[in-house]
């Protein structure tokens, strides 16, 4: 097994464990139980099923989960222990994900002829502007995107995935599909909060 085969199956171990956190009986767990079961589902996740950990079921279906999601499962996993990130630094991430996948999705799909997908094996203009948002981020002190974004560059200079495309490392459909979902959630959630007491 390739080190990139380990490095895959761990992310996708960590979401697996992650997803223990859904059930609120979990999440009312003492601190040590709870650090304890979410260890043994880490590990189960890597042991083998008829040839194949239950990791690489879910690694074959939707590849290698990105830098960006890795980042995000931590912060749920730490949020028991108290770490929690803000909604000023959280809301600003997972807008610019959902902005960047609904224009970068449809044109790698062929809606476009130009593939933006091309640009992530080492454009220097691609780097730049990936830069300028970093430096932008920060200077907004939107602290998770400049995260994000030095930890995705720090695995795809290190080779940590199979894929030597740095979108693969900012990326994947599920944070896209999540990071909608979340951003239209909270705006039908502010359309509501100012519409229903002026309707009242």
């Amino acid at each position: 097994m390739m080190l990139t085969d380990v490095t895959g199956l761990c992310g996708h171990a960590s979401a697996i464990a992650a997803c223990a956190l859904l059930v609120p009986a979990v999440r009312r767990l003492s601190l040590p139980r709870l650090s304890m079961l979410l260890a043994a589902i880490f590990v189960f996740a890597l042991l083998p099923l008829n040839g194949l950990p239950l990791a690489g079921y879910t690694r074959g279906m939707v590849g290698d989960l990105s830098i960006t999601t890795l980042l995000l499962i931590g912060l749920a996993v730490l949020r028991p222990y108290g770490i929690v990130a803000s909604e000023k630094s959280r809301a600003p991430l997972l807008l610019i994900i959902a902005a960047s996948a609904l224009i970068f999705y449809p044109m790698t799909l062929g809606i476009t002829l130009y593939d933006p997908y091309r640009l992530g094996y080492g454009d220097t203009g691609f780097f730049s502007v990936v830069l300028l948002v970093a430096l932008l981020a920060w200077w907004r002190q939107s602290n998770l995107i400049v995260l994000s974004i030095a930890l995705a560059t720090l695995a795809w200079s290190l080779g940590i995935y199979e894929s030597s495309n740095v979108w693969d490392y900012l990326l994947d459909p599920l944070l896209a599909g999540y990071a909608a979902f979340a951003v239209l959630r909270k705006d039908w959630q502010g359309w509501r909060a100012k519409t229903l007491p002026a309707a009242r």
